[in-house]
This record gives C-alpha cells, structure tokens and sequence, in this order.
C-alpha cells in the first residue's frame, strides 16, 4: 500500500510520524491531508536509507536541488562530491538529471549515498541508453519505456518527473501560437519527437493506468512534469502551457483514484505579476495537489546570475501556495553547475523558501529572524553564527576584515548599538 493508501484508512505509518515529529504537528491531521492529496511523502519502499519529508499544505516550503552528469561531464566523482554539498546545505531533496556516463550505475550511487528523498526524470535514461543499444528514441515503444521505469523504481527512486499531460492537442496549440523560445524541456522535446516521428499520443498519456500501477506497487510519487512550460517570459502563461495544465488536472484525479501519491510541475519563465496568478491557477485546476516549481525565473538577461532571478520568483510563488521549489544554479542556461554553483543554487532557494513560510504565517517560521535580530543587537556574533542560513559563509566574510571593536569592521566606533547602547533605546 501507498502512503496515501495507508492514510485513507486511518493508519499514521512511520512515515507519516517522522514527518510530522519534524514539522512539529500532529499526526492525525497531517494523515488528513495525505489523504486528501495535499501533502506527499515522497518514499519508495526500496529507499532504505531515507529521511523521509512532507511536501504540501501546512507544512515548511521544500526546496530541490539538482545534479547529474552531461555528455561533455560524465564523471561520477563529481556527483558524489555535489551530492555530499547538496546534504551538508540543509537541501530538502534531490534529483538525478544524468545524460551522461553509465546512467544505472551513477543512479544506484547515488541513491545509496542520498538519506533525501531522491528524483530523476525516467526519459534521460531512455534518451541516452537506447542509441548505445542502436535503437533510436523515437523506436522505443511504450512497454519499453515503462520496463525502464520499472527499473529506476526497483532501485528507489522516490519521485518521478513524467511529462504525461503533453499531449497531441497541447502541440497543436504550439504550432498555432508559436513561442519565442520554443518547448525548453529536456523531457518535454524528447516526447515531442516521438509523437511527432510516430504520429502517435504521448505514451505516458496513453498508457497512464499502466504507469500508475507501476507507481503505486513502489510508492514512487508521480511528479506530472510541464513539458511546455515557457523558457521565456514573452511565453508565460500561453495557450500551450495552460493546455498541459488542464490535461494534469485530470491526472492527479486519475492518480487519487489509483490511491498513487501525485504533485504537479510548474513554470519556468514568467513576469512576475504572472507568478501568484499561476500558483493559484495550479492549485484550482489541480485540486490544491502540491505544485513543484522550477524558479520561477522572473527575467531572461540575467545569466550567471538566475540563482537570484529564480530565488525572487521562489519567493512569490512560494507566498502564493507553492509547496516545493527547485532551485536554479548561477549555471542555469550557461553549462552543468560545479559543486559551488550547487552550493550558491542551495543558499538563494534555502532563502526564497523561508521568505515564503514567513509569508504564509507558518508557525515559528519568524521566530528564527527574532533569534537573529536580538542577537545583533546585542553584537553576539557567535549566536549570529549559528542561527545564519550558512554559518560557513558568515565566518568566512565575518573574519575577512578585521576589527578593533566589537562590532563589524564597517561601522567599528559608529555601530549603531554601541552608540545608543546606554540610552535605554
């Protein structure tokens, strides 16, 4: 049975307990939202040694962070040595984006190191396994593609991205109103190709009870990916990119009903006046289901900085109702991240997503700023060191200048808490 399944009937599984110990709320009611598809705990029964998590309604703002080799960078050192950063910086999850190397053997690592719920998007494998094997991608039929999430299941895998709502009618849409930036998803122009070479619906469209048994004899919560979300802000919220969402509307409902836990992908690209409308529209369409949101990135002229444009959109969304953030690296549109970039993509989500529980009035979330703010008036750096986001950073910048005085090198003499500290203000 699925975690939504064992809620149903009133049964809080250990899961359910950990997670609610950790978000210091009661048992029974986070089993409640479980069972009404509000929250997933992402946990595939063969992931052993997971730390499971909530993501959804009530509950802290979750972030992602994604790592995984390339063609040019297939070296799985690399992606231990990302994935050792991705849990010393507190990240709430992770996913396997590999298109390059051995992608079996860089998965199983790395789940066997992840104690994080752990994710990958099944077509990456199909796209680059199937040419080694001389069978181009757009041959592979859909028992093929379900034998390979078959696999990636049996190793662990918590969620999956699957692009099911893309569908024949969501490209006609396209191809009527063409976009600046055109389909952006890795996952998403893999499918294209496919539909359009055979002439044929999406197999994951097609074939999705198939699919939902699948997930449901493991537990792999499925994470309905937005093949068409926009990768330029002139296509937020287009004709295509609200077609997809109302085909996932109808899967979430279709994955309830399988007792399948299920959360929903989300732009992308967007203006910022468009980010709180799509987050509520999300929420409507799909029957408040957990919306997961890359960025959104807020503008497109920011390269080696979209860390921060995703982290602004982060913030929005995630005041608005989004439940899960994936966080964008100063790589995004420029190459594969390296291990500070990870650390840098961590940080400036980590920020976004407690903004966001602030926003949403989520208990005890300010009373983390309160902590920090008397202990800067009372010039206490250490407590001010442990209660930082990144301690490592604050020591780092902190003893870069020295100081005669108590207070920071900027102000020494001049602090304003030196100042006025016997006038009683």
């Amino acid at each position: 049975m699925t975690q939504l399944e064992h809620a149903r009937e009133g049964r809080i599984t250990a899961e359910i307990k950990a997670v609610a110990a950790n978000e210091d709320i009661a048992g029974s009611g986070l089993a409640a939202a479980v069972a009404a598809g509000q929250v997933v705990i992402p946990a595939n029964r063969n992931h052993r040694n997971l730390r499971p998590i909530g993501i959804g309604k009530g509950l802290k703002t979750k972030i992602n962070a994604n790592i995984g080799t390339s063609a040019d960078y297939p070296n799985l050192e690399d992606e231990t040595r990302k994935m050792a950063t991705v849990l010393d910086c507190g990240c709430d999850a992770v996913m396997d984006l590999s298109t390059g190397g051995d992608i079996t053997a860089i998965r199983r690592a790395l789940l066997a190191q992840a104690t994080i719920p752990f994710g990958n998007v099944p077509v990456y494998e199909m796209m680059v396994d199937a040419p080694l094997r001389g069978v181009p991608f757009v041959s592979l039929t859909a028992a093929d593609m379900l034998a390979y999430v078959r696999r990636q299941a049996e190793d662990g895998v918590d969620f999956m991205t699957v692009h099911a709502g893309l569908t024949l009618k969501a490209i006609d849409k396209l191809r009527k109103r063409p976009r600046v930036a055109g389909i952006v998803s890795r996952g998403g122009s893999m499918l294209t190709a496919w539909m359009l070479h055979n002439k044929r619906e999406n197999p994951f469209f097609e074939h999705f009870d198939e699919l939902l048994a699948l997930a449901r004899e493991y537990d792999v919560t499925l994470s309905l990916g937005d093949g068409l979300r926009p990768g330029a802000l002139a296509d937020g919220s287009d004709w295509a990119q609200l077609e997809e969402l109302l085909t996932l509307g109808e899967l979430v409902q279709r994955s309830r009903q399988a007792g399948v836990q299920v959360m929903v992908e989300g732009p992308g690209h967007l203006p910022l006046p468009q980010v709180e409308m799509n987050i509520r529209l999300q929420k409507e369409v799909c029957a408040g289901a957990p919306f997961y949101v890359l960025g959104p990135v807020v503008t497109d002229v920011a390269p080696g900085y979209d860390h921060i444009t995703a982290a602004i959109g982060s913030a929005v969304a995630g005041a608005a109702g989004a439940d899960f953030l994936c966080y964008v690296t100063p790589a995004e549109h420029l190459g594969l991240p390296a291990e500070g970039d990870v650390r840098e993509g961590i940080m400036a989500s980590r920020i976004a997503a407690h903004v966001a529980d602030i926003a949403k009035g989520l208990p005890g979330a300010l009373d983390w700023d309160r902590r920090m703010a008397a202990a800067r008036r009372r010039l206490d750096w250490s407590a001010q060191e442990k209660l930082s986001l990144d301690p490592e950073k604050f020591k780092r910048v902190r003893e870069r200048r020295s100081t005669r005085t108590a207070a920071c090198s900027m102000c020494g003499d001049f602090c304003v808490y030196r100042v006025l500290e016997n006038l009683g203000l």
